[in-house]
């Protein structure tokens, strides 16, 4: 019966340390090809407020992203926000049937549209974003970008 049990915690510790492998070999898989947390913003809503929502957003550093971006209401938008895209990673860029690689700080989406961003915060900080079609940041199209360490 004492063998039996034994044998019972040795598979259990076996297994215990198959787990503990399997979990150290998900962590060690580059940023780039973990999977993103999936975050959407409205660039105004269907009232054609001038307004991001949600306004405030806090990404943490090496962790790998997709902001999800729509425009529902039936005026162009901008997502602006340099500074944060200088402390971020872009991967790419989804918008309709074109994917966008490389330095981007930028989004204009047209009524109806949705994009799709894919990047790795790099710098911690916290980061201004606006809309600067004219009257749109004075209205209050504006918001902030943090990145957390």
């Amino acid at each position: 019966m004492l063998r039996r049990w034994v044998g019972v915690i040795g598979v259990g510790l076996m297994l215990l340390g198959l787990l503990a492998g399997r979990v150290d070999a998900i962590a060690a898989i580059a940023p780039s090809q973990q999977p993103p947390t999936e975050v959407r913003v409205h660039l105004s809503n269907a009232a054609n407020q001038l307004v991001f929502e949600p306004a405030h957003l806090t990404f943490e550093a090496g962790k790998r992203y997709k902001l999800i971006l729509d425009n529902p209401s039936s005026l162009k938008h901008y997502f602006t926000a340099k500074d944060f895209a200088g402390a971020i990673w872009s991967q790419k860029v989804d918008a309709g049937n074109v994917e966008i690689k490389g330095a981007i700080s930028e989004l204009e989406l047209r009524p109806g549209t949705t994009a799709e961003w894919v990047f790795i915060p790099m710098k911690p900080g916290t980061y201004k974003l606006r809309c600067p079609i004219p009257g749109h940041t004075e209205a209050g199209m504006v918001g902030e970008l943090t990145i957390a360490s």
